[in-house]
């Protein structure tokens, strides 16, 4: 007999292929608003669940969990929303998808940066708005990327593909991470490694943010670390939005402290900082970083493969409680 599991969202169809093959699956269907109230309720009759970011399970959820729930997989390779300390003293297992929106997210990073560079969102709404007066010699004039140094925050999986994409426009990557890579790895993405944040802020012309959402990094990125860039640096987030002050953001931007941003992630999302709407110079993104149909089937293997294990009472491949 088929153990069953519940998926909180629909998922891509070869994810959902491979699910109903193993598993006698409960999906939320084609409106997937699903509420903590209807995920506990339905967990009584399951096995397992795959759940996505959007299901935040914090202590109280997690203490609201039915007894028979011993496994959480989650579509994401961030785990903010779950509470790993209430999981293990529940005795769940907790897995994620770590690999599969690697060289996605890079991807977007890179668009991020180009965009931000070259004023792509300036020229876009200019063509939609009916306002392009034509060719002019100083219209939405950017700035290259070639011989730019680019500052990676957070040098995992992501920020080290973000480098390799980066070289390929020769630009001069920089990292701080609390782990340091190995110098064969340095010089394979010819990389300058920086001992302490205020040495890379100080010389990111470009800085991108790929580090996790963790107490120590929550809202890092404020008006002192902002004082620390060169002035009109160009800055892209594509890890978690909390990460950024929204106000001290905002306010570099008007002012020209920051010329740019790319953003792809924010605080409380969907719902954003009204301050972004009406800024010129920034190029925002509805959290796309992962949303390559490739990216998508990869994470909703690996969150399958958790399960998998666990069923199979073996460690997950991606555990994380």
């Amino acid at each position: 007999m088929k153990k069953k599991i519940l998926i909180t969202w629909p998922l891509p169809e070869a994810v959902m292929a491979r699910a109903r093959a193993s598993y006698d699956v409960i999906a939320h269907g084609d409106d997937p608003r699903i509420t903590i109230d209807e995920m506990l309720e339905t967990a009584k009759s399951v096995d397992a669940i795959l759940l996505t970011l959007n299901e935040k399970c914090r202590k109280d959820v997690i203490d609201r969990m039915p007894e028979n729930i011993k496994c959480l997989s989650t579509f994401s390779i961030g785990f903010d929303h779950i509470d790993l300390d209430a999981c293990k003293a529940r005795g769940i297992k907790v897995g994620n998808a770590p690999h599969g929106v690697t060289v996605a997210t890079a991807e977007i990073a890179m668009l991020l940066l180009l965009g931000s560079a070259r004023r792509a969102g300036e020229g876009e709404a200019m063509i939609r708005q009916r306002k392009w007066p034509g060719w002019q010699p100083l219209q939405l004039v950017g700035q290259r990327l070639d011989g730019k140094k680019l500052g990676i925050y957070g040098f995992g999986k992501i920020g080290q593909a973000l480098a390799k994409r980066a070289r390929g426009f020769d630009m001069d990557i920089h990292y701080y991470d609390i782990y340091r890579q190995s110098p064969e790895k340095e010089k394979e993405l010819g990389a300058t490694y920086h001992m302490t944040l205020d040495s890379l802020l100080s010389v990111s012309q470009f800085f991108s943010i790929n580090a996790p959402s963790t107490p120590e990094t929550r809202y890092f990125f404020n008006k002192s670390v902002i004082e620390k860039l060169p002035h009109g640096a160009v800055v892209v987030n594509t890890a978690r939005g909390d990460l950024v002050n929204d106000e001290d953001m905002i306010a570099a931007l008007k002012s020209g402290r920051l010329g740019y941003a790319g953003l792809d992630v924010f605080a409380g999302e969907p719902k954003i900082h009204d301050g972004y709407y009406d800024l010129p110079n920034t190029f925002l993104f509805p959290h796309l970083g992962s949303a390559a149909i490739e990216a998508r089937n990869q994470m909703g293997y690996e969150a399958l493969d958790n399960i998998d294990a666990f069923f199979a009472g073996k460690d997950m491949p991606a555990k994380l409680a």
